[in-house]
């Protein structure tokens, strides 16, 4: 059947309409397009299709820069031309406020260049005599052996080709595997996770890797069981706001120096203009500290984090650099046991920054509380509508809101949300009395 493409959804594709109105999701169209579609399986509320021809091309689409776009299901969107992709890009934000009862003005985009994300999580897969080293194909189990890339660092894309000669001989690898790798100050720190152990030889065999590519630590996991370290050749190193952090093996790290950068100064600038000499923020889902000392630079930190590896380099870190007095760290369960709104309550600011499911089990404290400032960082439109409607519903507007491109050619966005509660009769914003002292980190 022939389709004229509406829009370009939240996933990254292309949507059209059945003659009922069913919704057609069409990958690699844009909007405008007339194309030759087979209607496939059930997708949500509408249907998947196979597009088989482009009848009539929009004059925004592009070549794409990546051999295997139409294959990878890492990106999207390269076939669009820079300066819809970016109107996309921004509207997701502003959709999703709109969505949560804001009518938003919006800061330019920032965009993360090709080449310069420093982190990637691959899937592997052995196949008879080779090695398949990539990322799956759009919404299947294949997984396509990638020989370029043009959004990851080079130096991290640099190992790809020598790890999947590598894993070719390897024991610690019988059907398939993952691997994690991030790019620090002083090397790459690789994570394997596979589907048996490692022997001797996997461990020499990984170390002359590491050695000879500037890994600085390999470790390894079977399936999602616990990481063991097969060679440290030095402590890894993440610099994060000037502090040294020794991260876990495959922590989160943001997915470039750029978007960091915008992210921690975004945050900052969102804090009050005015702060009492003692004053705190909380800071939530704190990781390993990526906001925590920026913050401690300005007020006091209450940081609450759930994983346990990501509290202790964050503790590490904070009593290396003598930073015990000013940043507290606790690790909780914020989905399990949130921090309640009488904690909340005494902050200058409450500061966020979620999993891709957003502070489902959260945000209802935060609102209860009515700080003066709630700074959200968000990598997920969808759960930023949902919690940000629970703000707008507690007397929340919005005072900024930045679109950051962290994730190239992606449907993701990143973006960090400054909300100021609004005084309503009889019901003023917090903090209410005094910030209580700060216990020292142990």
């Amino acid at each position: 059947m022939e389709a004229r493409v509406a829009r370009i959804g939240a996933d990254g594709d292309g949507i059209a309409e059945l003659p009922d109105g069913t919704p057609l999701y069409l990958a690699g169209t844009l909007p405008g397009e007339i194309v030759l579609a087979q209607p496939g399986a059930k997708r949500g509320e509408g249907r998947a299709a196979t597009v088989a021809a482009v009848i009539a091309a929009s004059p925004e689409r592009a070549a794409p820069p990546c051999p295997h776009f139409h294959s990878c299901g890492g990106c999207t969107l390269q076939h669009w031309q820079d300066a819809p992709y970016r109107a996309w890009k921004t509207g997701l934000l502003e959709a999703a406020l709109r969505r949560a009862g804001f009518a938003p003005v919006l800061a330019p985009l920032v965009i993360t260049p090709p080449g310069a994300r420093r982190r990637m999580d691959m899937s592997i897969r052995r196949q008879g005599a080779s090695v398949v080293v990539g990322l799956h194909a759009g919404r299947t189990a294949e997984v396509i052996d990638l020989t370029a890339c043009p959004v990851l660092h080079p130096d991290l894309f640099a190992l790809v080709a020598p790890l999947r000669a590598a894993l070719r001989g390897l024991a610690l690898l019988r059907r398939s595997g993952s691997v994690v790798a991030n790019l620090l100050e002083n090397g790459s720190d690789l994570l394997l996770r596979s589907d048996a152990e490692p022997n001797t030889t996997d461990r020499s065999r990984l170390t002359a890797f590491a050695q000879a590519h500037g890994v600085c630590r390999i470790s390894w996991a079977r399936g999602e069981g616990p990481t063991e370290t097969l060679c440290l050749l030095r402590p890894p190193v993440a610099m994060l706001s000037g502090v040294a952090v020794r991260p876990p093996p495959g922590a989160f790290l943001q997915a470039s120096e750029v978007g960091e950068a915008a992210i921690v100064a975004a945050v900052l600038a969102g804090l009050p203009d005015k702060l009492p000499a003692r004053a705190r923020v909380v800071e939530l889902y704190a990781g390993c500290g990526t906001l925590s000392f920026a913050l401690a630079s300005r007020l006091r930190v209450a940081a609450y984090e759930g994983d346990a590896d990501l509290v202790a380099a964050l503790r590490a870190a904070t009593n290396a650099q003598g930073l015990a007095g000013r940043i507290a760290v606790e690790q909780r369960d914020l989905a399990r046991r949130p921090v309640m709104a009488a904690e909340l309550s005494t902050a200058a600011a409450v500061v966020l920054d979620p999993p891709y499911g957003g502070a489902a089990g959260q945000i209802a404290q935060v609102a209860a509380a009515r700080p003066q400032r709630v700074v959200y960082v968000s990598c997920n439109p969808a759960a930023l509508a949902r919690d940000a409607a629970v703000l707008h519903n507690a007397g929340y507007s919005v005072a900024t809101a930045l679109p950051i491109d962290q994730f190239l050619w992606s449907a993701r966005l990143e973006s960090v949300v400054v909300f100021i509660a609004e005084e309503r009769p009889g019901l003023r914003p917090g903090p209410a009395k005094g910030p209580r002292p700060l216990e020292p980190t142990p």
